[in-house]
């Protein structure tokens, strides 16, 4: 039986402060019992908001004077690797700190396409797939993990829990499978999402995906401890610390009640403004996946975000060739596209959205439009709508709820959902 994980929750409308969290670590990792231990933190990347900073401040404070080694590892997926300045500001420190009190702390990025950086853990086997996946696939699964995990001690995960497009809610496991893992495990749960369907899987705890993913979880042989944030802004409401699947679970049902917006109607045209801390449309789509359930069929999702001008710098040439596309485009050409990258795949019915693939026809269940600097002829080319975003007045889709249009500043870390 899982144990129930330490907790720190704030009051209503107020934030966990720094001197709760350092109480929480002390309690959950207490420097006694870190002695000369080999300590690696995994925290996520810059598109992930939560006071990752404070965390990790509290973190050395408590365990950085008494470890061999107290290192961080950027859980990547697959988005591109961060400078050591990109890493300070995540960590919510300067370069004079990092050269000073932090001079011990060793950066890694993860590599997930350098095999020679990874470390293979076996397989899941079919038939454990076939139970996993509720029947959808029954196929071995080669599970890799970033080869520095079996150089610590221990592993601490720091991150936050929202609603994902894959997984469900992200947080927990999925810090170290897609984060820290290799491609062929990625690739399939990825796919699995979307066969699922974004529309059937966002928001939800329980999903054949998040089963895969702690499944992957209980591979890894190193000991684990993790801390899942409920970010607010830059701040948190609460922080669970406990095993990555006990401290997950409860920051999964405190999240349900703060990510997700439940409204009575859809909306015909809506208006997402992808937050700024998302460089590519690889991660900026969230404002298409996050805002799915709430637009009508027919309608039209307008991703706002004159700040965008890639569309992925790791994978954007490969769906420049393929396009994004619905689900069924794929399934029922999945000769053709087998022997793809599932996980680009995934992306791509992601960002399309619902849609139908009959006799050679591919019909959308609404529009996905990109008003960003991404050229009109590669919007084209990958099969999105196109909108000049100097023609769009922002304030003309403010306050028009009643007339079905949705204005959604920030867009990508709240969930929008109907109401039964």
């Amino acid at each position: 039986m899982t144990s129930s994980p330490h907790a720190c929750v704030a009051p209503d409308g107020a934030l966990v402060r720094p001197d709760q969290v350092r109480s929480l670590v002390a309690e959950a990792c207490p420097a006694a019992s870190y002695q000369g231990k080999r300590v690696l933190l995994i925290i996520p990347d810059s598109t992930r908001t939560a006071p990752i900073g404070m965390m990790f401040k509290a973190l050395h404070d408590e365990l950085g004077g008494v470890c061999g080694h107290f290192d961080i590892l950027i859980a990547l997926g697959t988005h591109p690797p961060m400078s050591e300045e990109a890493i300070c500001r995540r960590l919510a420190i300067t370069l004079e700190d990092r050269r000073g009190r932090y001079q011990g702390v060793r950066f890694f990025n993860h590599e997930w396409d350098n095999p020679a950086a990874l470390r293979s853990l076996g397989s899941i086997p079919a038939d454990e797939i076939h139970r996993l996946s509720c029947g959808l696939f029954a196929m071995d699964v080669p599970v890799s993990i970033n080869a520095r995990v079996f150089d610590y001690d221990e592993l601490i995960i720091v991150g936050p829990v929202f609603p994902h497009e894959v997984v469900g809610m992200s947080g927990g496991n999925k810090y170290l499978f897609p984060g820290v893992s290799g491609p062929d495990i990625l690739n399939f749960f990825h796919w699995l999402g979307a066969v699922v369907t974004n529309m059937g899987i966002i928001g939800n705890p329980n999903t054949p995906v998040r089963a895969v993913v702690d499944r992957a979880g209980a591979m890894v042989p190193i000991p684990k401890k993790c801390f899942a944030l409920v970010a607010k802004g830059e701040g948190a409401v609460a922080v669970f610390a406990g095993t990555p699947e006990s401290a997950w679970a409860a920051a999964s049902e405190v999240s349900a009640r703060h990510h997700i917006v439940w409204k009575d109607r859809p909306y015909h045209t809506i208006l997402s403004c992808a937050s700024t801390m998302y460089d590519e449309l690889w991660v900026g789509a969230k404002a298409m996946y996050k805002l799915e359930p709430v637009l009508a069929a027919g309608g039209e999702l307008i991703i706002y975000a004159p700040h965008l001008h890639e569309v992925s710098v790791v994978h954007g040439k490969f769906i420049r060739q393929v396009g994004y596309h619905c689900r069924d485009y794929f399934l029922k050409q999945w000769d053709h596209f087998k022997d793809l990258p599932w996980g680009t795949l995934a992306h791509c019915t992601h960002v399309f959205g619902g849609g139908t693939y009959v006799n050679g026809i591919e019909t959308p269940r609404a529009l996905v439009t990109l008003a960003t600097g991404i050229p009109e002829q590669v919007c084209k080319e990958i099969n999105l709508g196109y909108r000049d975003w100097r023609s769009i007045r922002v304030e003309d889709f403010m306050n028009r709820e009643a007339e079905g249009v949705l204005h959604v500043p920030k867009a990508g870390e709240q969930l929008y959902k109907l109401r039964a």
